[in-house]
């Protein structure tokens, strides 16, 4: 199967899948591809490559949180079924993605199958692992498994149970995994443990969990959840643990945010007084009902994450990356110029050198030889000479053509191969301003043109009508759905 092939058969699969769970994203699709037609003409994508196939199409829920939270037993729990692993202790180590499928599968598919397929958010992750834990990457079913469920709880969405969660004691390329699958999720559920009412000792936890999603602009994606309350049932005291949790949470940087406070009704103690347990499953059956309010509208965040995504790539494309082009062109042309005056001073050194030592009389003789055949079809010019500026021509072009091709290749060293959450080759775009054709004075990136900037203008126009459109999914400002007719 060609590269072209390739593209087609996953842009066909995307358009299945679209019209089958998604069809309100279907209109998308072409703005993409208008975009991946600038961005290949930059050199940013290759000529069969697409945005589509690099961005998770499907709404994404993450499960966070520390060890023996109930993480695995709310999931269970919410999905009908006994897919994950449950207990006091770790009991799995590895990152879990549930999906829908045909059956259900308890028994794990590697984590190869979700590195190399670009449908889902972990492609070519063992890429970014081996950045930061070289030779990490290769074991990439160390850290990722595949599981599917055939209940309708699962359909259009992909499910993420992380496993115990220290950042005492993880490795860097768990903690990389968690900032990809935060930056990746329309909801995540971060999960601590009500049995264990000491907060303070979990600093290093909520700094990585809560610190980092401070500022997030979709910070409100982040939902935090105290769980297995039902342990402060005893004492009645659970106001009292939910807010020095609370407290905790505000310490490592969180101001605001949703809380909410659970336990699994079939392992939960026994409450025997009856009013006790009346408070707690009314507390635990309502901020269940807005959690599941909150999976439910998942599908919205997503339709709204992929059309904002392509706003975000426009501006990231025009304030970051063909400023970065452009000023890798600057280097790399100021590389060239000193080069050839380095090259013209040696070629200068050399003749000069020759001369030298052949003495003086070899060189009047040598002068005067290459003047003598003045031809008409020269218009008078002398033959030899024309040839000597022809031979030191081809010297001085043969060095500045290398140094163009060793220059380039240093500056391109200085530039990622991926760049943002699309991983666009900066390399590959800088290289393609270097080929031997393009002048070194040119001073806009190859393919940055006017003709690009109204096709990004016309991209941009877009993804407003796109948004305005899903809006009109949801709202009606003016109230005319449904209006009764005038009598």
């Amino acid at each position: 199967m060609t590269p072209r092939q390739a593209l087609q058969q996953r842009l066909a699969a995307l358009d299945a899948h679209l019209r089958a769970e998604n069809p309100n994203l279907l209109p998308v699709i072409p703005t993409f591809r208008n975009f991946d037609r600038v961005l290949v003409r930059l050199g940013l994508l290759g000529p069969h490559e697409s945005l589509t196939t690099r961005i998770p199409w499907w709404p994404m829920i993450a499960v966070l949180g520390t060890f023996s939270a109930g993480k695995s037993t709310f999931l269970n729990g919410y999905l009908g079924a006994p897919l994950q692993n449950t207990g006091n202790q770790a009991v799995d180590d590895k990152f879990t993605v549930i999906c829908h499928g045909q059956e259900t599968r308890r028994e794990a598919l590697p984590g190869t199958a979700l590195n190399a397929d670009p449908r889902f958010p972990f492609y070519r992750i063992a890429d970014e692992i081996e950045k930061v834990a070289a030779g990490e990457g290769k074991r990439i079913d160390n850290y990722l498994q595949l599981k599917t469920l055939s209940g309708d709880r699962a359909r259009g969405k992909i499910f993420i149970d992380s496993p115990g969660f220290d950042a005492d004691d993880q490795r860097r390329s768990v903690l990389r995994l968690v900032d990809h699958i935060v930056e990746l999720s329309d909801l995540v559920l971060v999960f601590f443990d009500g049995r264990h009412p000491e907060p303070g000792a979990m600093q290093d936890t909520l700094k990585h969990l809560v610190a980092k999603t401070v500022d997030r602009a979709d910070a409100r994606k982040v939902c935090y959840i105290l769980n297995q309350i039902d342990t402060t049932a005893k004492e009645d005291n659970l106001e009292a643990v939910f807010g020095a949790w609370q407290r905790a949470i505000a310490q490592a940087g969180l101001v605001s945010g949703r809380f909410y406070a659970l336990y699994d009704s079939r392992s939960a103690v026994a409450i025997a007084d009856d009013a006790v347990r009346a408070r707690y499953e009314a507390r635990r059956d309502s901020d269940l009902a807005e959690l599941q309010v909150r999976i439910n509208e998942v599908e919205v965040a997503r339709a709204y994450r992929i059309v904002g995504m392509i706003d975000s790539l426009v501006k990231e494309l025009k304030g970051e990356i063909v400023p970065q082009l452009a000023a890798a062109m600057k280097r790399w042309r100021k590389l060239v110029l000193i080069g050839d005056v380095v090259w013209l001073v040696l070629l200068a050194l050399l003749f000069g050198g020759i001369a030298s030592l052949a003495g003086g009389d070899t060189v009047s003789a040598f002068l005067t030889w290459l003047t003598q055949s003045r031809p008409a079809w020269t218009g008078g010019l002398p033959v030899g000479v024309l040839a000597a500026l022809v031979v030191l021509g081809g010297l001085f072009g043969a060095g500045h053509f290398w140094l163009r091709s060793f220059m380039a290749k240093r500056v391109a060293r200085s530039l990622p191969e991926r760049y943002g959450d699309v991983d666009l080759n900066l390399q590959q775009g800088f290289l393609r301003n270097t080929r031997f054709f393009r002048s070194i004075f040119r001073k806009k990136p190859v393919g940055w043109s006017g003709g690009a900037e109204k096709r990004i203008f016309s991209i941009r126009e877009a993804v407003a009508e796109h948004v305005q459109r899903i809006n009109d999914l949801f709202t009606d400002p003016a109230g005319r759905r449904n209006r009764a007719p005038a009598e």
